[in-house]
């Protein structure tokens, strides 16, 4: 079945078409690429993320669309402008009620990062991702990545 939602159409299993129903609220990621390797960042130490690596990002304020959320976060945490690109993936996940999380590919304009978030960032293939402690709504996003980047 094929639903809307992220900005775009995107298929989803039975499992989170019935999750999807009760989804009120969304979270972004973005996904920078280089090399065939992906842009994360550790979380500060503190709160149930913290000390785990992530794909950036952050959740959907009222009257923001997912693009201006993401540019919103990148320059919170980053200091820095992003482009927003297509969709990548879509998982639904739980933290403090349902989430859709909606990860898309960005392109920064800059590389000089002000990180105020974080403690550090790299880049990573998804191999390397998978041996990190990183943050379980992300991992969901994994298996949708391996099939598109």
């Amino acid at each position: 079945m094929v639903l809307r939602g992220c900005g775009a159409p995107f298929s989803l299993s039975t499992h989170d078409i019935l999750l999807a129903m009760n989804i009120t609220k969304r979270s972004v990621a973005g996904i920078a690429t280089e090399n065939s390797r992906l842009f994360i960042a550790k979380r500060v130490p503190g709160g149930a993320m913290g000390g785990k690596w992530e794909f950036p990002g952050g959740k959907v304020e009222q009257g923001e669309n997912d693009a201006s959320a993401l540019r919103r976060e990148y320059r919170e945490e980053f200091g820095v402008d992003i482009t927003v690109g297509g969709l990548l993936a879509s998982a639904v996940f739980e933290h403090k009620g349902q989430r859709q999380l909606c990860a898309y590919r960005v392109t920064f304009a800059s590389m000089q990062f002000t990180l105020t978030e974080h403690t550090t960032w790299r880049w990573a293939t998804l191999e390397e991702i998978e041996a990190l402690d990183f943050v379980d709504s992300d991992q969901k996003l994994l298996p949708a990545l391996k099939n598109v980047l």
